[in-house]
């Protein structure tokens, strides 16, 4: 599936929930909570954190679906802004390898 119909499938859903009212804020927060889940889910992952001093281990199972959770609120960010994000990402990775050759990546 490309990005541009998997931004138009969630545009549909988002329009039959009515959930296009919702703020860009509220969305970027909404977001920002999501990331901090699969945040959570990397610090266990590290040991940084571990049930042992206290902390409730989230399950692993559930890792996939957060970012599936944050790839749509970024999506309906991109929706609510109208920005085309398959053209700014095919723009920004022009800019980039222009920017970071690969030279530059293994000096």
């Amino acid at each position: 599936m490309e990005l541009n119909e998997i931004v138009s499938n969630l545009k549909l859903f988002l329009e039959e929930r009515n959930w296009l009212k919702y703020s860009p804020n509220d969305v970027f927060i909404h977001l920002v909570e999501e990331l901090g889940e699969i945040g959570k889910h990397l610090i266990f992952a590290s040991g940084y954190k571990n049930e042992e001093q206290g902390h409730h281990k989230p399950d692993s199972q559930e890792l996939s679906r957060e970012f599936a959770q944050a790839f749509t609120l970024f999506l309906q960010l991109c929706i609510l802004q109208d920005i085309d994000l398959e053209d700014a990402w095919t723009k920004e990775m022009e800019i980039m390898r222009e920017r970071f050759s690969l030279i530059d990546n293994y000096k």
